[in-house]
């Protein structure tokens, strides 16, 4: 692939995930996508045949990127205690960045659930849980914490992290009735939520 490919194809990503995440997989147009990648549909379609290819290419680099970011959940010299305050820093971060990202996945699980299950079908849940269990089995028995609770806290973790980006209209509403920013709550919550999680699993 020459430079000029590799350039076009990141021109159509952004531009196809801006799309995506504005209109959703239905209301997004190829032609909105072209447009707005600066390029004309027929190339659009060189690259990609369907819309559905495209949006599976979206959904799966972003999951991608998410997994690369939070790597380090797997490595062996971090305690426990380490790990949660890394996730919640590095998800709570990735969410400012992307704070459309929640509604849009929300929404699609919602519209088209078999899609979506399609795609997740191809990430090794198990063996990630098996791993993340094995490197602190001994940690996890001390807060009563076992394979087959495990899933249950990762969820809730994900939820605490989610929860006010999905519901911002709602939050910041409510934050404004007693002069708070949700940019500064949202700041907050990155050591909050680590603390809560950490506190809650040690009783």
């Amino acid at each position: 692939m020459t430079d000029n490919e590799k350039l076009t194809e990141e021109k159509i990503f952004e531009a196809a995930t801006d799309v995506f995440i504005e209109k959703g997989m239905d209301g997004a147009r190829m032609q909105d996508i072209a447009n707005l990648a600066g390029i004309n549909k027929a190339l659009l379609h060189y690259y990609y045949r369907t819309k559905e290819k495209l949006f599976n290419t979206v959904f799966e680099m972003t999951a991608r990127k998410l997994f690369i970011k939070f790597a380090p959940v797997f490595d062996e010299n971090l305690s426990l205690e380490e790990k949660l305050r890394f996730f919640f820093k590095e998800h709570i971060t990735f969410l400012q960045d992307n704070p459309r990202l929640p509604g849009f996945i929300l929404n699609e699980v919602n519209r088209h659930p078999e899609r979506i299950k399609k795609i997740l079908a191809t990430v090794d849940f198990e063996n990630f849980f098996l791993k993340l269990y094995e490197q602190h089995e001994d940690e996890f028995k001390k807060y009563n914490i076992t394979r087959a609770t495990l899933p249950q806290v990762m969820v809730s973790m994900a939820a605490i992290s989610v929860f006010p980006f999905a519901a911002r209209g709602i939050i910041e509403g409510i934050l404004g009735k007693v002069n708070i920013s949700f940019n500064s709550f949202i700041e907050e919550r990155k050591e909050f939520a680590a603390d809560f999680v950490i506190n809650a699993i040690s009783r």
